[in-house]
């Protein structure tokens, strides 16, 4: 069998690893369960890809990112290598297909979403595999003590015994402080186990916090003084569009990337941005995961992340090339208590979960008895304009359904329009002859399935149907849809929509149930998380010390190029000044609320710094605030 190396170069063209990925490898092969703890963008996916190259069989790797693992899938593929997907939202017969190939083909990776490890079929096909690696993604997901906790992880370990004796667990992830990484072994059930960790300290980053109080304006400055590509990230869909927009209106190239938009949409602005087309993507945390563009300049966050593994891995998009790049936290006092109201938020009361889950029931009209594995699409903003539901607390509550293993729902994801002939040919050609007004679009049908669709589900590419039959796409879907109805094929319209799927039998909803001490003890875990991110954001010490003292790194070597090393926190408002600041500022704001360029023009623009420096204290102190765009007094103070 070829060395790890030379597969290295076969099919990436690389003569060398990058750190700890050799190691991690020869560990596998030797038979070793190993953990790999390697920060963003340290190429975990190579630590498992090669070894399924170096050895006969195939490798299962299980991760919760449908997107990232068609993308995973495409660019496997596109190196000559066989690879499949099965996830949640996939039919059946899709799925037995796939699962037929791995068992008498010769695919080489089986990417599995962690649910359908729940699904009998594919436990029993599973079984029939020569498996020589089991590799976890985002491992940390299997840990009540971690960020993202998915109980259908806590199913992993269990598929052990079917496979291959030997057969060693890679587990990988970018974030896991010491307490998540012993509870992966454990819950994995390491034996012989090997534990691989890099560094996180990235030396070309250069971490800032900056507190202020308009958070555009300085955002603006921010990107007007560091060049080259960036990525803002946003709490909400809503702020990434009205942020792009301002952006746009001071001459910066900027879009903005959410779930919600078509996958069109997000596959353009994504190639855009990658290509250097757009400069700047604001963007929630959808956008990011899985694309490696070496050369972001700068990563800006216009809101405090609920945990420091999400910002330490958000943050850690910019400056992969090595060279000096930024991550700025803009950060007031409303960061604070935005992150205590999500706390708040995150865990409803038994009555919200009941109503959600009898909303959910009804909405699909599943019966009581219903059984386990019904999975259907999801519009979450017309299911909560049904019900009339509050948005928010409805997230929520089916995060919490989702951890206590009643259902799982799946990130947006697009599907292709497919179809199969039901009928054999005699009887296509008989429907040719009655109904001539749709046979260039059977023939077309025929010819691009070549004979496949007598089988299986085939792809069909609508637009490309379309325009060689010199047609529009709704008349093609007219015509098809009539074929269908006159049974002569199954045909599965194209989707891009989140799914839901019912992990357990539907039950009265009075007996509806939790496991109330791990809910608590989460409840507990976001608290600690969220008092970390905030002392993170509020104590002057060195950034990077910070955040690698976090995950359990030990060092006293302060970075020497984040905000508090540079010393741009030691020119602090003296007492005195701060109470002669004060002062003004609360007479001047008594009887009439003022914007901040009105305010400055009672100082002396030399004072204009401290000034500024003065209301950002003012407002984390519960003594300002802004409405509009006007400062006041706040109502309590």
């Amino acid at each position: 069998m070829p060395s790890p190396r030379e597969i290295l170069k076969q099919y990436w063209g690389y003569d060398t690893f990058r750190p700890l990925q050799e190691e991690i490898i020869q560990s596998v092969l030797d038979g070793r369960d190993t953990l790999a703890l390697l920060p963003t963008g340290g190429g975990k996916s190579i630590c498992y890809q090669v070894p399924a190259l170096v050895q006969e069989g195939i490798t299962i790797v299980i991760s919760p990112l449908i997107a990232l693992m068609k993308d995973q899938v495409e660019n496997l593929r596109k190196l000559g290598i066989k690879a499949e997907a099965v996830f949640s939202g996939m039919y059946m017969k899709d799925i037995d297909r796939v699962l037929d190939n791995c068992v008498y083909g010769d695919i080489k990776v089986l990417y599995l979403s962690p649910e359908r490890l729940l699904n009998f079929m594919v436990i029993e096909r599973i079984k029939k595999m020569k498996v020589n690696l089991l590799a976890v993604d985002e491992a940390h997901c299997i840990s009540q003590w971690g960020y993202d906790f998915r109980p259908p992880y806590l199913q992993i370990a269990d598929i052990r015994e079917f496979l291959p004796k030997g057969t060693p667990v890679l587990a990988l992830t970018a974030t896991a402080t010491a307490d998540v990484a012993k509870d992966i072994q454990e819950k994995l059930k390491f034996k012989n186990g090997a534990f691989f960790q890099g560094s996180f300290v990235r030396q070309n980053l250069s971490y800032s916090v900056i507190y202020v109080s308009r958070k555009e304006d300085k955002l603006v400055e921010i990107l007007m003084n560091v060049k080259g590509t960036a990525i803002v990230y946003a709490r909400n869909r809503r702020l990434t569009k009205d942020i792009s927009a301002l952006l746009r209106k001071h001459r910066i190239n900027a879009q903005f990337y959410h779930a919600g938009l078509s996958m069109e949409e997000r596959t353009q602005r994504q190639d855009d941005w990658k290509s250097g087309r757009t400069r700047v993507m604001v963007s929630t945390n959808a956008f990011g995961m899985g694309i490696d563009k070496p050369d972001v300049r700068v990563v800006v966050h216009m809101d405090l992340p609920a945990s420091l593994e999400a910002y330490y891995q958000e943050a850690g998009r910019a400056g992969r090339d090595g060279k000096k790049s930024y991550a700025v936290l803009l950060y007031n006092h409303g960061d604070r208590q935005h992150l205590e109201y999500v706390h708040e938020l995150s865990f409803p009361s038994m009555d919200v979960l009941r109503q959600t889950y009898r909303a959910l029931s009804n909405y699909y009209q599943l019966a009581v008895g219903s059984p386990e594995g019904a999975s259907f699409e999801f519009d979450f903003h017309q299911f909560t304009k049904t019900y009339r539901l509050d948005v928010l607390v409805t997230m929520h509550a089916l995060r919490v359904l989702e951890q206590e293993g009643w259902l799982v729902i799946s990130e947006s994801f697009y599907l292709p329009s497919s179809m199969m002939f039901k009928v054999d040919r005699l009887d296509v050609y008989e429907f040719l002859l009655q109904n001539p007004n749709v046979e260039n679009l059977l023939k077309t049908l025929l010819r691009s399935a070549q004979g496949q669709a007598f089988l299986n589900f085939v792809n069909l590419n609508e637009s490309s149907i379309a325009n060689f039959l010199n047609i529009s796409i709704p008349t093609l879907q007219k015509q098809i849809g009539f074929i269908a109805k006159a049974g002569i094929i199954d045909y599965r319209p194209q989707t891009e929509n989140p799914r839901i799927t019912f992990l357990r039998e539907r039950v009265p909803v009075e007996n509806l149930s939790i496991d109330l001490e791990a809910f608590n003890f989460r409840k507990n875990r976001l608290y600690e998380r969220i008092t970390k991110a905030i002392q993170y954001a509020e104590n002057k010490a060195c950034r990077s010390l910070s955040l690698i003292h976090y995950f359990g790194e030990e060092s006293d070597v302060t970075c020497g190029i984040c905000d508090v090393c540079l010393g741009r926190h030691k020119v602090e408002l003296s007492k005195e000044d701060y109470e002669r600041y004060k002062a003004k500022i609360l007479s001047i704001l008594t009887n009439n609320p003022t914007e901040e360029k009105l305010l400055l023009q009672s100082f002396s623009f030399k004072h204009h710094p401290k000034v500024r420096q003065a209301l950002a204290f003012l407002i984390d102190e519960g003594v300002l605030e802004i409405s509009g765009q006007k400062y006041q007094l706040h109502e309590d103070a």
